[in-house]
């Protein structure tokens, strides 16, 4: 597996899912195109673009494209590294028909095709991960925003008052959560809010 301290981009729930296979780090979606209408969406990416950076990888079509221009120009092309899989003909799997253009997506093309991308991309960044306590599962039950009563009515709460999208999964939220917040941050700012 490939170790990420950037947070890697990508369009859609089945390139994630194709991600996580082959990367150890941070995986968020652009939802498709709700990236261009959703604030909560952009400002997350803002905030996780200027406390890790961000690897963008997204079809090589012109809606990918398209999208990549966008994000890199919401969270400054200062905190973007670009990763790119080849023009693919083809369609994926899941597909009935192919795409517009007739080329294969992110999930599509092959492992190593991804992998390439990538490297290519972290070639010559300094892409080191800090040396700090996470925040883990168990700190999320501890402040009572996981597992515990009233955790999704805590848990949206904390999420409104740090302008976080209110759909992460727990998952996203452990992830998202280290890399905005040091522990020590992140649980003064609960503690005062208690």
């Amino acid at each position: 597996m490939l170790k990420l301290t950037r947070a890697l981009l990508v369009e859609g729930k089945y390139d994630a899912a194709r991600l996580h296979n082959l990367v150890d780090g941070t995986v968020l979606t652009t939802d498709g195109f709700r990236v261009f209408k959703d604030a909560a969406l952009q400002n997350l990416l803002k905030k996780v673009a200027a406390a890790q950076g961000l690897v963008i990888l997204t079809d090589s079509d012109a809606a990918g494209f398209k999208i990549r221009h966008f994000v890199t120009g919401l969270v400054g092309a200062q905190n973007v590294l670009q990763a790119y899989v080849p023009a693919v003909p083809g369609k994926e799997s899941r597909k009935a028909q192919p795409g517009r253009e007739g080329l294969l997506g992110v999930e599509g093309v092959d492992d190593a095709l991804i992998l390439q991308g990538l490297q290519t991309a972290l070639a010559g960044a300094a892409d080191t991960a800090a040396c700090r306590r996470s925040i883990t599962y168990t700190d999320l039950y501890e402040w009572g925003i996981s597992g515990t009563a009233n955790s999704a009515d805590n848990r949206r709460k904390l999420l409104h008052r740090l302008g976080l999208p209110p759909r992460l999964s727990k998952k996203e939220l452990l992830d998202v959560l280290n890399i905005l917040y040091t522990y020590e941050s992140l649980d003064a700012e609960i503690r005062q809010s208690k």
